[in-house]
Formats: C-alpha cells, sequence, structure tokens
C-alpha cells in the first residue's frame, strides 16, 4: 500500500456548491498522511485484505436493496448531470445507531434509530453491526495509531449505550445519494468516518476533496477512511450505465451530540 502525503492547493470551492462530475486521480490502496501522520486510507477491494467483511457487506447490501429494511426516500442531490432527467435515479437512505435530540421537532433527547425494532430488518441490523465490528478491526491492523485515537475520543465523549461498534455512534446507508460540497460538523473531532461501496452499472459517486486536490475512486467493494469534519468535501453525481444501476455506501460516522446523555 502506497503513502500519500496530502498538501493543501488553493481553490474557490465553498459549502453549498454542487459537486461536479470529477474523474477520481487517487485509485491505488493508499494510507492518507498530513505532515506525516496517517489520517485515513483507501482500499479499492476489502477482499484483499478481509474476505468475512467483503461477504458480511455483501449480505448488508442485499438486504438493503429489499424490502425488509424500511427506507427514507432522499432529496438531497440531484444524482445527475446536466438537468437531464433521463438519468435521474432513484436515491434513499437507512440510518441505523443513535440519532441525536432534535429540539426543533421536540424531541430534546437522543434515541436509537427505529429501524432496529423492525422484524424484517433484523438480518440488516446484524450484519451492519457485523461489517462495523470488521471494518474497526481492519482500522486497527493498517492504521493503529487512528483507531487508538478514534477509541479513546468515543470512550471520552460517548456514553456505551449510544455507542455503534467500538468507534462510532451510527451509520447511514445511501442508494444513490450523491452531495454538494459540505464539511460533517456534527462529527466528533479527531475521528474517522468509513465508507463502503457496493455498486453495479454505474459511475460517479467519487469523495472529492478540493482542500488536497483529491478525488478519491468508488469502485465496487471499496472503502474509504476519513475525517468528515476535517474537510469540505463532496460526492460527484452518480449515474447508471445500464438499466437498475446504483451506487450505494455503506456509512459508519462518530457523532459529537452524546456526551451529554449517560
Amino acid at each position: 500500500m502506497k503513502t500519500i502525503e496530502l498538501k493543501e492547493v488553493k481553490h474557490s470551492v465553498k459549502v453549498g456548491d454542487i459537486c461536479p462530475s470529477i474523474e477520481p486521480n487517487i485509485i491505488e490502496d493508499s494510507i492518507f498522511t498530513v505532515d506525516g501522520v496517517p489520517i485515513g486510507f483507501y482500499i479499492s477491494d476489502i477482499s484483499k485484505y478481509n474476505e468475512r467483511l467483503s461477504k458480511l457487506v455483501t449480505v448488508a447490501n442485499t438486504e438493503l436493496r429489499s424490502k425488509n429494511v424500511p427506507k427514507s426516500v432522499m432529496k438531497r442531490s440531484s444524482g445527475f448531470t446536466d438537468k437531464d432527467k433521463t438519468k435521474e435515479v432513484l436515491q434513499y437512505s437507512t440510518i441505523l445507531g443513535s440519532v441525536p435530540p432534535k429540539p426543533h421537532m421536540r424531541r430534546p433527547y437522543p434515541t436509537r434509530s427505529s429501524v432496529h425494532g423492525v422484524k424484517s430488518a433484523k438480518t440488516f441490523v446484524k450484519a451492519m453491526l457485523l461489517v462495523c465490528k470488521e471494518s474497526e478491526q481492519l482500522i486497527k491492523e493498517l492504521t493503529p495509531n487512528i483507531y487508538e485515537n478514534q477509541k479513546k475520543t468515543i470512550g471520552e465523549n460517548v456514553a456505551e449505550k449510544w455507542r455503534f461498534g467500538e468507534l462510532f455512534t451510527s451509520s447511514i446507508s445511501n442508494y444513490n445519494i450523491a452531495a454538494n460540497f459540505h464539511r460533517d460538523n456534527a462529527n466528533l473531532k479527531g475521528c474517522a468516518n468509513v465508507i463502503i461501496t457496493k455498486r453495479k452499472n454505474s459511475t460517479g459517486g467519487c469523495t472529492s476533496v478540493p482542500d488536497y486536490g483529491a478525488t478519491v475512486n468508488s469502485c465496487d467493494n471499496s472503502m474509504l477512511v476519513y475525517p468528515a469534519w476535517r474537510n469540505v468535501h463532496g460526492v460527484t453525481p452518480i449515474v447508471p450505465t445500464h438499466e437498475g444501476g446504483y451506487r450505494n455506501s455503506l456509512v459508519f460516522y462518530p457523532l459529537k451530540s452524546f456526551n451529554n446523555y449517560a
């Protein structure tokens, strides 16, 4: 695995800007460093490192695409380019783990995702918990400093009842959802997200970080570990190349909204 030292470049991208189609320039297995310290990594095929993780991801992806799992229709991003409605794709997501307080919705306290209580979704929930644990093990093997730092931060800021695995609080599975440029300000600083991709007959869905002039590939069975709070980033449009084409991302992330709720 190669090491890429990330260096800042000038750009004019702002939060809220639409993320255009950009060809990825990071396509090989790589560890990302800043000032020599690892902050994340990219793996093009997780089966090369953890066959069990790869099989669990397949189960989770199959369940997500079935009628077993409740989903919310998303309209966060167009998912198609050039306003061509013929390229529009179905977009939805499912949240697992802990959900932060939402005082504006008259819920000033955290809760667990209702999906955990849906009988038909049990296989999906179990598969995602196991995917989370295997992902954490891979982080520990490849970048032990990230694993130890995140475990310590979670331990100091998140009560055990609100954790999803050891290193996260929550998970979201996004089906065909691109994203405008944004920064994940609700995440715990110093921690990284995990983004695992499953796709078929589609292009796009790559993560672009303009601060470093970097766009990371998003091929099938790939895994990106990155601190989403650190930089403005976006996800390039997803375009099916054949009918039924899709790009699904299984994401694990640590939120900072649970430190006052033991």
